[in-house]
């Protein structure tokens, strides 16, 4: 019985990524990049290099393939700027795991923690952008059908 919960825990985690919107899927990603550097720190303090290692490993991960995915044509001055982030943030965190440096990973948290906020503000404006367009177009839908 307690298989059968956890192979269903897992297919409903791997339908939410299957059918998440991308802009789901990118605060996903800030959201596990952070998380595995709160992990980071943590270790670092306890004196546990190995777990510390294997956590902003993961971070730099996720920060590599967010770069990786980056397209200049869509937008060259963000693209840019997000490139210059990312590479620093991959910077911070190797001389975080190469010196046992909590400030630089605490400042790799900060600039993700900045962008993550900034793109989840973005999808709430988009999302309240389009909801208004929903009503927009349902309300004149509705005008045409009444005249009618």
């Amino acid at each position: 019985m307690e298989e059968v919960s956890i192979d269903g825990y897992a297919q409903y985690q791997q339908n939410q990524f299957l059918t998440a919107s991308p802009s789901k899927l990118l605060l996903a990603a800030y959201d596990g990049a952070i998380r595995f550097c709160r992990i980071a720190s943590e270790k670092m303090k306890e004196g546990k290099l190995d777990e510390q290692s294997v956590n902003i490993n993961k971070a730099m991960a996720i920060v590599c393939e967010l770069l990786s995915t980056l397209r200049d044509d869509v937008s060259p001055q963000l693209v840019a700027r997000l490139k210059m982030l990312y590479t620093y943030v991959i910077e911070k965190l190797a001389h975080a795991n190469l010196n046992q440096d909590q400030d630089s990973l605490q400042e790799a948290i900060r600039i993700l923690s900045s962008l993550r906020d900034t793109w989840a503000k973005a999808d709430e404006i988009l999302q309240q952008q389009q909801g208004n367009s929903a009503a927009i177009s349902e309300g004149f839908t509705r005008g045409q059908e009444e005249v009618a």
